[in-house]
């Protein structure tokens, strides 16, 4: 163990209590390994008795106790040499941290010319290649699913990744910038600025634009604010704009749900969402399969859907 996960205050009491149980571990020892005066009659410890034996009290025998003491020496030799009190490096410089970097580097060194070798091709041709769909495939089932599912279709607040309906480009270009660089969604809570009723006749006209069934006269008061204020992100006709990742409103495609109750829970809460940047994390060489990957099983999914 290291201070480098822990405060330094948990540091210290992890360390003090390891020091004072090894100094306790040896007075124990000592107390068990003095012998008593003589007596005529052994004396027995306490009323311990069992099918007609006793327990006296005699102290341990040399070879047992100076086995302890050993084990105490050599965990003193052992937090003196590795970090194990936490709050000192250790004599031999030793640190989890630094045998991690080294682990790394050797993994990279031996898996990076595997990676890179697709780097000096665009993601589209990538796309096609059989063995870069299968490392694309493990990087995805590694880094991906805990969001997006095994199957791609992601859930509740996580896209679908193999529909036709998308926030940003799914261009192959489009899809390593956002695995790249990340993306940072919101909408906007209006409980504040807007009234009961104008949150029910927005989410009435919301409902319109994709042809179900809604309060005419409510959609029709909904409609005036919309076209006030929601137009700056989703355009005059619902559309939205994948610039920056509105979702289109007039499909039947809903990243949190398309009912009339979470409709206005939107509005009146409203939403936020990050895909967060992988390229620190994972590197380019690796977005880039991940990115030619997703692209082959979104065109994939297009075309079984024409069929």
């Amino acid at each position: 163990m290291t201070n480098e996960l822990l405060p330094s205050g948990w540091a210290w009491y992890i360390a003090i209590l390891t020091v004072l149980s090894l100094l306790a571990c040896l007075w124990l020892l000592k107390s068990n390994s003095t012998r008593h005066e003589v007596k005529d009659q052994p004396e027995l410890h306490g009323s311990n008795q069992w099918d007609g034996l006793h327990e006296y009290d005699n102290p341990l025998p040399k070879w047992w106790s100076n086995l302890f003491v050993i084990t105490v020496v050599f965990a003193f030799g052992y937090l003196a040499l590795f970090p194990g009190l936490a709050v000192l490096p250790g004599m031999l410089g030793w640190s989890t941290k630094e045998l991690y970097r080294q682990e790394i580097a050797t993994a990279k060194a031996e898996t990076d010319p595997l990676f890179n070798a697709y780097l000096n091709q665009d993601v589209a041709t990538v796309s096609q290649d059989k063995g870069a769909l299968q490392i694309g495939g493990r990087l995805f089932q590694t880094y991906c699913v805990q969001c997006h599912g095994s199957d791609m279709r992601g859930s509740r607040g996580f896209p679908n990744l193999v529909d036709a309906d998308w926030l940003y480009p799914s261009t192959p270009d489009g899809i390593k910038t956002t695995i790249m660089d990340g993306r940072v969604g919101g909408m906007p809570a209006f409980a504040q600025q807007w009234s009961g009723d104008q949150l029910k006749n927005v989410t009435q006209y919301v409902l319109s634009l994709s042809g179900r069934a809604t309060s005419p006269s409510a959609a029709k008061l909904g409609e005036a604010t919309f076209k006030q204020v929601c137009v700056a992100c989703h355009g005059a006709e619902g559309k939205g704009n994948q610039a920056i990742g509105a979702p289109n409103l007039t499909d039947n495609v809903w990243l949190y749900g398309g009912s009339a109750a979470t409709i206005e829970e939107t509005l009146v809460k409203g939403r936020s969402g990050q895909m967060p940047a992988q390229k620190e994390i994972l590197g380019e060489a690796r977005v880039h399969l991940l990115a030619a990957y997703v692209y082959a099983k979104a065109r994939e999914s297009a075309t079984d859907g024409a069929r």
